[in-house]
């Protein structure tokens, strides 16, 4: 009885239970310690405080002449600070995660999956970074300038560090999702939930909802919600195109012998 090539690949490497635990264990403390170790060289330099000073830049530079971010809980020019520096730590960390990640999972896949998941984790880190980035050193400035114009004299504004971490999460989250639409597109079409032509067809609609989630989730000004929108919908081009090349590259072997056969 002959043996398909797609089960010759995994052949060999099954393991006991056990011994998956030990190696998820294993990978597990590999990328908390990946993670402490980035979080105690943030906290040497730049610390804590740094961290926190370079997240409120882009408050704090449209704020009125002698304001400053206030603490209104005792424990938090403490706590805040710590957030943001695990945090950091753990953005900086991620890299050697996924690769924990990516090396527990990659004995189990078939090279033609392989071939699909390394570049879709590469893809979608780089993404999120990406729409992080922008989300801080375009959109902040933007939406903080408007927000303070139209603030009256008599009000002096004094921002919560607390509620600041908040909202700069919440936009992190935000467009770092936002900047993975072209993941997305990718994975329906080599799932065969819908076709790549049935994406170019959705294109109008698209645009209309990318304005749509825009507005939902960002401040009530036209700055940011273009700055999200927009992005959007040229990622979604870019996943179109994507899709094409990787529903194509990461075809099984016997999907690629179907049209011969």
């Amino acid at each position: 009885m002959s043996t398909s090539p797609q089960e010759d690949e995994l052949a060999g490497t099954e393991q006991p239970f056990v011994s998956h635990l030990i190696e998820l264990r294993d990978r597990l403390i590999r990328a908390v310690i990946a993670i402490a170790l980035c979080f105690g060289v943030l906290c040497i330099y730049p610390g804590p405080a740094g961290l926190y000073d370079m997240l409120a830049a882009p408050l704090v530079a449209h704020l009125p002449p002698g304001s400053t971010l206030i603490a209104t809980n005792v424990i938090s020019p403490f706590l805040v600070p710590l957030k943001i520096t695990l945090m950091a730590g753990f953005l900086l960390a991620l890299p050697v995660v996924l690769y924990q990640i990516w090396a527990f999972v990659a004995p189990g896949l078939y090279t033609h999956e392989k071939r699909l998941v390394l570049p879709l984790v590469v893809s979608s880190t780089l993404l999120f970074i990406v729409g992080v980035a922008f989300c801080y050193f375009f959109v902040f400035g933007q939406v903080f300038k408007f927000i303070q114009s139209f603030a009256p004299k008599s009000i002096t504004a004094a921002p919560d560090i607390e509620a600041y971490l908040s909202f700069v999460l919440s936009m992190f989250i935000a467009f770092g999702a936002a900047f993975e639409v072209p993941v997305v597109v990718v994975v329906l079409a080599r799932m065969g939930l819908v076709s790549v032509e049935k994406l170019r067809e959705f294109r109008g609609y698209f645009i209309v909802l990318a304005f749509i989630i825009a507005a939902v989730i960002t401040p009530p000004d036209i700055v940011s919600q273009l700055a999200l929108a927009i992005p959007m919908c040229l990622l979604y081009e870019a996943g179109i195109w994507a899709a094409g090349i990787f529903v194509r590259y990461s075809k099984a072997p016997e999907d690629e012998e179907t049209p011969a056969a």
